[in-house]
C-alpha cells in the first residue's frame, strides 16, 4: 500500500469512498502510540474502508512560552510510519488551508471542564484543541475518529463535544502506549536528556503505584463482602480457618482510609521523592477525577475514574493517567 500526501481539503473529498472513514488526528512527529492508533483504526475501517490519518501543528493549542516554534516537524518519517501502519492517506494542510481567514472569530468553547487540570495549567488550550478538532472533523468527515487515552482531558472533551453539537461520528479511545521503561510515549520524550528521562519515569511509576494500592484495597474490600459479617456464621466457618480471616478482612478494611485518598497518597509519595531528584521533578498537578467532568472524586466515591499526572522536567512537560474503577462500598 503506498500512502498519498495530500495538502488540500478539495484533495480529500475528491477521493472516492465505498467503506467507512477512520480519521486519526495527529501534530506529526508520528511514534509507535501513532501507529498503535492507525492500526487500530485500519481494523475498525475494515477492508474496504479508508484511513486517514491528519498532521496539522495547530498555533491555537500554544500559549505564550510554549514549545510552537521548536515543536518537531517530521513529514517526511511520519508518511512512512503512516504507510506502514496501514493508512491510505495522509492529510497535511496548511495553515492557510485550516484557518483561510487568519485566526477564527467564532471558536468553540471547553466550558468549565476545559478549565480544570491541564486547562488551568495552560489557559485556552482546550479552546483551540477543540476548535481545529471540529475543524478537521468537518474537513475530513469521518465515520469513525481515533485519540489515544494518554490526553485523557483531551478525549473526554472531544466526546463531549461530539455529544453536546451533535457531531455525526463515533469518537474511540486507544489505551496508552508505554516505553519499555513504562514511560507513556509523547513526541516530547525526544526532549529528555539521559538523567531527566530517568527522573521523568517517577510520573508512570507513581500512577502504577496508585494503581497498585487501589487494586489492594478493592482486593480488601471484595474480601470483607464475601467472608462471613456475623459472629454465628463467621464461628460456624471457624474449623475451615475462616472465622480470623473474616475478622482480619473486615478490620483492614474498616481501618483503611477512603480509597481516593489511599491511591493519591501512595502517587504522591513517588513524586515527592522525585522532586528531591537531580534533575529534580516539578510537579504541576496529580488528580484523581471523574472522567465524565474532570472534577476530583471523594472518598466513597464508586464508578469510573482517571489518575492524572503532569510535571516539568527540566523545560519539557509531560503527562500521563491510568483509568482506574471504583466498586460499591462494602
Amino acid at each position: 500500500m503506498t500512502t498519498t500526501l495530500l495538502r488540500t481539503a478539495d484533495e480529500l473529498h475528491a477521493r472516492s469512498r465505498v467503506g467507512r472513514r477512520a480519521v486519526v488526528m495527529t501534530m506529526g512527529a508520528l511514534h509507535e502510540g501513532h501507529a498503535t492508533l492507525v492500526r487500530t483504526a485500519r481494523e475498525l475501517a475494515g477492508p474496504d474502508g479508508e484511513v486517514v490519518v491528519t498532521v496539522f501543528v495547530n498555533p491555537l493549542q500554544f500559549g505564550a512560552g510554549e514549545d510552537l516554534d521548536r515543536y518537531p516537524r517530521t513529514l517526511d518519517a511520519d508518511l512512512k510510519i503512516a504507510e506502514d501502519a496501514g493508512a491510505d492517506a495522509v492529510f497535511a494542510p496548511s495553515v492557510d488551508e485550516v484557518y483561510p481567514g487568519g485566526e477564527p472569530q467564532v471558536r468553540i468553547s471547553a466550558g468549565p471542564m476545559g478549565e480544570r487540570l491541564e486547562g488551568t495549567s495552560r489557559p485556552g488550550h482546550f479552546d483551540g484543541m477543540l476548535t481545529v478538532v471540529a475543524k478537521l472533523l468537518h474537513l475530513t468527515r469521518p465515520d469513525i475518529a481515533l485519540y489515544g487515552q494518554k490526553d485523557a482531558q483531551q478525549l473526554a472533551l472531544i466526546r463531549r463535544m461530539v455529544r453536546d453539537l451533535n457531531f455525526g461520528v463515533e469518537i474511540v479511545g486507544v489505551p496508552t502506549v508505554r516505553e519499555d521503561d513504562g514511560l507513556a510515549r509523547s513526541s516530547r520524550n525526544r526532549y529528555l536528556s539521559p538523567r531527566e528521562r530517568r527522573t521523568a519515569l517517577a510520573l508512570s511509576r507513581a500512577l502504577f503505584a496508585g494503581r497498585d494500592r487501589h487494586a489492594a484495597q478493592e482486593a480488601l474490600r471484595a474480601r470483607a463482602r464475601e467472608v462471613p459479617a456475623t459472629h454465628e456464621r463467621a464461628e460456624a466457618l471457624s474449623a475451615l480457618g475462616e472465622s480470623r480471616a473474616a475478622a482480619d478482612a473486615h478490620a483492614v478494611a474498616k481501618a483503611l482510609p477512603g480509597a481516593p485518598s489511599a491511591v493519591r497518597a501512595a502517587a504522591r509519595q513517588i513524586l515527592d521523592d522525585a522532586s528531591r531528584q537531580d534533575p529534580p521533578l516539578a510537579l504541576d498537578y496529580l488528580a484523581l477525577v471523574d472522567p465524565s467532568d474532570f472534577t476530583e472524586v471523594e472518598d466513597g466515591y464508586t464508578g469510573e475514574a482517571v489518575l492524572a499526572v503532569a510535571a516539568r522536567v527540566g523545560t519539557t512537560r509531560l503527562i500521563d493517567n491510568i483509568p482506574l474503577t471504583f466498586g460499591a462500598a462494602s
